[in-house]
């Protein structure tokens, strides 16, 4: 009789918890491959070289990535705006395209810690007399729809009013072509992608006009919000990276200097 009740007890649990199914963890490591979203207009975080080849702080980051897990790493070109498409649609594991992490974005993906942090300045054209943050009130300027910068920049120029006005960009690129052009005056755009950009000589005429008084943006590796197994792998990779000293050394490869700090006073992560 008890034989029989533990039987039936544990049939009950076992059809209560349904059968085990993998995550996408699992799926990574079988399939043998690891599908990262970068951004390759975004030197020195991505873009590519003399031979068309993806290069940059992020290609390196997924590099490790997949050597970590065991696969190999396919970068998958990916503009801003299609970051989280790219992932919601399946075409990319993960993302590491220096993604904000804002909590409208959480509601749609997961974020693990950050894995780096960025400081802002103005970015503009010689002649402008654009030499400060606040001397872009009456200016036309613009970014990349949807970013950290843009969202924080628009906000500003319909606020101080004076004439300005935002223009909204698909890319990197379109928004360096348009300053360059005379189509916007300034955009703000993070300190490492200003000085590549001006020692490039790729767009000629553009200039450092200032720091922009934003806070730090955090960004983060991204996936689909429910991968809790993956998450919870990359928030260990992102820690290890940094205990390794191999934060600090991508830093120094790619942008010269000390990296900066990856945490928050009072703040638990």
């Amino acid at each position: 009789m008890n034989s029989k009740i533990i039987a039936s007890g544990l049939i009950a649990a076992a059809v209560l918890v349904g059968p085990a199914t993998a995550d996408k963890l699992d799926d990574i490591i079988a399939s043998g491959t690891l599908r990262c979203a970068v951004v390759l207009d975004f030197p020195p975080m991505g873009s590519r070289d003399e031979n068309n080849e993806p290069i940059g702080f992020d290609v390196d980051y997924c590099n490790d990535l997949a050597k970590a897990l065991g696969v190999e790493a396919e970068i998958v070109e990916t503009p801003f705006p299609d970051r989280i498409p790219a992932l919601v649609s399946g075409r990319a594991d993960v993302g590491v395209a220096s993604t904000s992490d804002t909590l409208e974005r959480a509601k749609t993906v997961g974020f693990t810690i950050p894995y780096f942090a960025f400081t802002n300045v103005v970015l503009t054209r010689d002649g402008t007399e654009i030499d400060s943050y606040e001397s872009l009130k009456g200016k036309t300027v613009g970014s990349v729809a949807g970013t950290y910068e843009a969202i924080a920049l628009e906000e500003d120029i319909n606020k101080w009013g004076e004439g300005g006005s935002f223009r909204p960009y698909q890319s990197q690129a379109d928004v360096f072509l348009a300053l360059s052009q005379g189509q916007i005056e300034a955009t703000v755009v993070t300190s490492t992608v200003a000085s590549s950009i001006v020692e490039s000589g790729k767009y000629e005429g553009l200039t450092i006009g200032g720091d922009a008084p934003y806070i730090p943006d955090y960004v983060s590796l991204i996936t689909l919000r429910n991968e809790y197994g993956l998450l919870n792998y990359l928030d260990l990779f992102v820690n290890q990276q940094v205990r390794s000293g191999r934060y600090q050394e991508l830093y120094e490869k790619w942008v010269g200097g000390e990296a900066p700090d990856l945490t928050i006073n009072k703040v638990y992560r």
